[in-house]
């Protein structure tokens, strides 16, 4: 009897540690891979809207296009639009640990286009956005404080490019 209750418990042992192994396997799927909505850059409130794109910039190394540069009291962020192209480059220029931000407006077709660059002080990032040219556009930098607090100044205007 004895080394029938051995067997059984040995056998349990096994079955149990499959059993967490496969707990672990299929929670790692479901909490480790982002889903689509996760991928998507949703860090301020404006992101959830409709007529609103925001993305996370890709490191580059210089910008091109129009620049300029927020006071102090907007991060100096500064941000570039490459009108041939519809580009955005935004540069965090101050070391205060809030991500650096650009917003492209546009009356004709989606409103904001966010450009937030997550890489650091000092770097700069690029966002590829397609709006359409005809019409009002406004450029503004500054920076992300939270999710329902951003700090950002207009920079410019054009209209038609």
């Amino acid at each position: 009897m004895k080394n029938l209750s051995d067997l059984l418990r040995r056998k349990l042992r096994r079955t149990s540690a499959r059993v967490a192994i496969l707990l672990a396997a299929a929670l790692a799927v479901v909490f480790g891979v982002p889903s689509a909505a996760m991928a998507e850059a949703n860090y301020f409130q404006d992101c959830e809207l409709e007529r609103v794109t925001c993305a996370y910039g890709t490191e580059v190394g210089l910008p091109q296009g129009v620049c300029m540069t927020t006071s102090a009291t907007y991060g100096k962020t500064q941000v570039c639009v490459d009108y041939d192209g519809d580009h955005v480059y935004v540069r965090d220029g101050d070391a205060d640990g809030y991500g650096a931000a650009a917003l492209v407006y546009s009356d004709n077709g989606v409103a904001h286009r966010w450009c937030a660059n997550n890489k650091g002080y000092g770097s700069w990032v690029h966002c590829n956005f397609n709006w359409v040219e005809e019409g009002d556009h406004a450029v503004a930098g500054g920076f992300i404080v939270q999710y329902y607090v951003e700090q950002m100044t207009q920079l410019w205007w054009w209209s038609g490019k």
